[in-house]
C-alpha cells in the first residue's frame, strides 16, 4: 500500500479504513482536521460550511458510490440555498454535513446520454428539464427536489435568447426520444407544450413575467431590467445639485449646440478639428473625402440645435420609441447601410459587453421606460435615459449620440444644463458605462455625468472663439488615453 501523503489528498476528504491510523495521526499533530464523521479537511483555517461546499461534488462519491446527480441539481449546478444535493441512487439515507444535505431518491438508472461526473453520474439537460417537471413537494420547510415552474420558464427563455429558437427545439427532441427509456413520457408532451407557449405557436398559460412577456410577443432582457432597477433605486436615493440652464442668446445656444455634437461624435470616433467642423456645420462644407462623417456631425447639430423639438418629451412608450427613431433617422441619414431610424438586425457589441438581442428591443425598451416614467428630477431622469439607450443599443449604429441627445432633451426641456462629454473625458465617460454594465456599479456613473454637467455650467458658451479658447484651457481636447479634464 503506498505511503499515505497529506498534500496529495483533496482538500476535503471521507477517510476509510486504509488511511483512518494515518489520519487519525495527523489530526493529533494538527496537520489535518476533523470536520464530520469520517470527514477531514487539510485546510486549517477556512470555515467548514464553506469548505464543503466548495467541494460537494467531489464528496458524492464517497457516500454514494453509485449516485447519480438529479433533479433540481442537474440544472443549478449546485447545492440549493438550503444546502440541498439531490441524488438519485440506491442508498435511501440522506447524509447532513455542515452547510451540505446530500438528498436521495429511487428513480431510473443512468442512461447513455448521462455523463461521467467526478466519479459519479450527471443527469443530461434534456433529463433535468424532464425531472423537474415530475411533481414535487417541500416538506419539512426544505426546499422541492424540483425547480418552481416560473424558474424553468425562466432557463428557456434565457436559452431562446442567448441560443436561439433552435436550441429549445432540440431540447425539446432530445427530451422526447429519452423519455420512453425513463418512462417520462407525460413530462415530454408538458416540455412540448410548455416550449410551445413560449414560442408563441400554442395557447396556454404561463408562470413569469418573462414567459408571458415573451408568449405575448414583447420578450425582454431580464438581465438588463435587473440593471435598470438598480440605477433606478440609485438615483432616488441620490440628488445632486440642479443647475439652470443660464439665459443664452441665439450665438450662445448654436455655440452649445455645435460643441454637443462635436464631442459627441468624437467620442465615437467621428474625428475632425474645430475648424472643419465649423465649416461643415455652419457652412455648409461636405468634405467630399468623408461625406458621410461630415453628416453625423450636421445630423447630430440639426437635432441638439433644435429647442423646440428637444423640449418634447414622451408621455407614453410610443412616442418614446417614435421619437427615439425620429432622432437616430435624422443623425445617421448619410449612411443608408445603417437603417436611419429602424432597430437592429443582428447583435451588436462593444468590447466584452453584448448588447440586447434584435428581437428583444422593444420589450426592453419598453419595460426599461417604465422605471424613467417613476422619475421627477431632470438629472435623475437625464441619467437614466442615456443609459436605457445605451444598454439596450437599439440601432445598428448611432446608438451613443442618440443615448446623449434623449438624456440632454431630458434636461433641456426642464430649463437645465446640458451634460458635454469633451473627449478628455472620454476615458471616465466609458469606464463608467462599462463598471455599470458589468458590475452594476452606480456611484461611478452618476458622479461621472455629474461632473460633466458642472464642467458645462462653467463654460463660457457666448461665442464659438470664447468657448474654444476657455475648452482648450481646461484640456477639452486632449485625446491621449490618460488625458484628464481640467475642472474649474
Amino acid at each position: 500500500m503506498p505511503e499515505f501523503s497529506i498534500s496529495a489528498m483533496p482538500e476535503v476528504f471521507v477517510s476509510d479504513s486504509s488511511i483512518s491510523k494515518a489520519v487519525y495521526e495527523a489530526v493529533e499533530r494538527g496537520q489535518l482536521r476533523k470536520l464530520g464523521s469520517r470527514l477531514y479537511t487539510r485546510n486549517l483555517t477556512d470555515d467548514p460550511e464553506r469548505l464543503i461546499r466548495r467541494n460537494w461534488y467531489n464528496l458524492i462519491v464517497s457516500y454514494y458510490p453509485d449516485a447519480m446527480i438529479a433533479d433540481r441539481t442537474a440544472l443549478e449546478n449546485k447545492p440549493a440555498e438550503d444546502g440541498s444535493v439531490f441524488l438519485i441512487s440506491s442508498k435511501k439515507r440522506e447524509t447532513q454535513l455542515p452547510g451540505l444535505t446530500f438528498r436521495p431518491r429511487t428513480g431510473p438508472q443512468p442512461i447513455d446520454s448521462d455523463r461521467p461526473f467526478s466519479g459519479v453520474r450527471l443527469a443530461s439537460i434534456p433529463r433535468a428539464y424532464l425531472e423537474n417537471l415530475r411533481e414535487s413537494r417541500a416538506r419539512g420547510g426544505r426546499l422541492p427536489r424540483t425547480l418552481p415552474r416560473d424558474e424553468l420558464e425562466q432557463r428557456l427563455d434565457a436559452l431562446i435568447r442567448q441560443q436561439g429558437e433552435a436550441a429549445v427545439n432540440r431540447l425539446r427532441d432530445d427530451a422526447k426520444a429519452i423519455a420512453p427509456q425513463l418512462g417520462y413520457e407525460a413530462e415530454a408532451a408538458e416540455l412540448q407544450d410548455l416550449i410551445g407557449r413560449l414560442l408563441g405557436t400554442r395557447d396556454g398559460d404561463l408562470a413569469s413575467t418573462i414567459g408571458k412577456a415573451r408568449h405575448a410577443g414583447q420578450p425582454f432582457d431580464p438581465d438588463r431590467i435587473r440593471l435598470f432597477e438598480t440605477l433606478f433605486a440609485a438615483l432616488r436615493d441620490r440628488l445632486v445639485e440642479r443647475r439652470p440652464a443660464p439665459e443664452r442668446n441665439g450665438e450662445a445656444r448654436a455655440t452649445l449646440a455645435f460643441f454637443e455634437a462635436y464631442f459627441s461624435n468624437f467620442i465615437e470616433g467621428t474625428e475632425f478639428t474645430v475648424e472643419e467642423a465649423a465649416e461643415i456645420v455652419f457652412e455648409g462644407v461636405i468634405p467630399p473625402e468623408r461625406p458621410a462623417d461630415a453628416h453625423d456631425v450636421l445630423g447630430t447639430f440639426r437635432v441638439v440645435s433644435d429647442l423646440t423639438h428637444l423640449k418634447v418629451l414622451p408621455s407614453d412608450f410610443t412616442g418614446f420609441r417614435d421619437l427615439l427613431r425620429r432622432r437616430h433617422a435624422t443623425v445617421m441619414e448619410a449612411r443608408e447601410d445603417k437603417a436611419p431610424g429602424a432597430f437592429k438586425d443582428r447583435v451588436n457589441r462593444a468590447g466584452n459587453t453584448v448588447f440586447v438581442a434584435p428581437q428583444l428591443v422593444e420589450g426592453t425598451l419598453e419595460r426599461g421606460f417604465a422605471f424613467l416614467q417613476a422619475l421627477d428630477d431632470p438629472f435623475q431622469r437625464a441619467v437614466y435615459m442615456m443609459v436605457l439607450v445605451s444598454e439596450v443599443h437599439p440601432f445598428a449604429d448611432g446608438n451613443g449620440r442618440i443615448a446623449r441627445i434623449m438624456m440632454n432633451a431630458e434636461l433641456v426641456a426642464r430649463d437645465q444644463e446640458r451634460i458635454i462629454i469633451p473627449t478628455a473625458y472620454r476615458t471616465d465617460y466609458l469606464g463608467a458605462l462599462r463598471a455599470f454594465s458589468h458590475n452594476g456599479h452606480t456611484d461611478p456613473l452618476i458622479r461621472m455625468l455629474d461632473v460633466a454637467q458642472s464642467y458645462t455650467h462653467q463654460i463660457d458658451w457666448g461665442t464659438l472663439e470664447r468657448a474654444r479658447a476657455v475648452l482648450a484651457a481646461t484640456n477639452a481636447f486632449d485625446g491621449a488615453a490618460d488625458a484628464k479634464l481640467k475642472l474649474r
